[in-house]
């Protein structure tokens, strides 16, 4: 291990793990994407190893992304390819790697090659800070009135602890004295009440491995069929998520071909 890999450990013992789907259908092959001669999925992993995490392992459901991880010194196992989601090829991971229940898992997306180190292990430290939650993830401060009537934009509403009440896609909460009657999309208001506890949710998580191994078996919730939000899956059955609220919005990461235009231009 690399003097800045060693460096950079902490306290808080946790498992970087990288789910990497080839299929992508706005950008097939993503994981693979050369970003200044190394593909995305190994530039994810270099971050995370800056996190100081106990291992960093890209989890994928094809052999080309474990021969190009092979080829850069990053770990890589082979998962199945009907994974319905990350989360469950991180089930099938932890199961592969004997994790023990209570040690922890950070889930750091393969299309984030920007993603600051720091993030992944302070995601980490709150979940361990929080010995009552089985997940942690993380919001930023919302301003924006376009953002909050966005339903791209997961809103999360906390309580007293920082642990989370409730996702949503809609404008929550909702300011009743400010906004009297719902805003139509081309009258929305122009700010949103400076004591609005409006936040942000960025999709970055920890987990203990515990609830991934649990968490295939739990029934789908009617509220996340709607809202297509995977973590109201946790909530609905008392699963308790514990939330670091930090300053900024994370950079962005890959979704289209204008995305990973604008990413090799960061690698140069």
């Amino acid at each position: 291990m690399s003097d800045a890999r060693e460096a950079a450990r902490t306290h808080v013992r946790f498992h970087a793990l990288i789910p990497a789907r080839l299929g992508s259908q706005r950008l097939p092959d993503k994981p693979l994407a050369d970003l200044g001669g190394v593909p995305m999925v190994v530039r994810v992993a270099q971050r995370a190893w800056e996190s100081g995490a106990e291992q960093v392992i890209v989890c994928t459901d094809d052999q080309r992304v474990v021969d190009a991880c092979e080829r850069h010194d990053v770990s890589a196992i082979r998962t199945r390819a009907d994974h319905a989601t990350g989360t469950d090829r991180l089930a099938e991971a932890c199961a592969t790697l004997a994790l023990e229940p209570e040690e922890i898992v950070v889930n750091v997306q393969g299309d984030e090659p920007l993603i600051p180190p720091a993030i992944i292990r302070d995601v980490a430290a709150m979940l361990a800070a929080h010995p009552g939650c089985e997940i942690a993830t993380v919001a930023h401060a919302l301003h924006r009135v376009e953002e909050f009537f966005d339903p791209n934009v997961v809103k999360v509403v906390l309580d007293a602890e920082d642990r989370a009440l409730l996702f949503s896609r809609a404008p929550i909460p909702w300011p009743r004295d400010a906004f009297p009657a719902p805003a139509a999309a081309a009258a929305l208001p122009p700010a949103l009440p400076a004591d609005l506890p409006a936040l942000r949710h960025i999709g970055l998580y920890a987990y203990r491995a515990g609830f991934l191994a649990r968490f295939p078996a739990l029934p789908i919730p009617a509220i996340e069929r709607q809202e297509k939000l995977e973590q109201l899956r946790a909530l609905a059955h008392g699963i308790a998520i514990a939330v670091l609220r930090v300053e900024t919005p994370l950079p962005p990461g890959v979704d289209t071909p204008a995305d990973l235009e604008r990413i090799r231009a960061w690698f140069g």
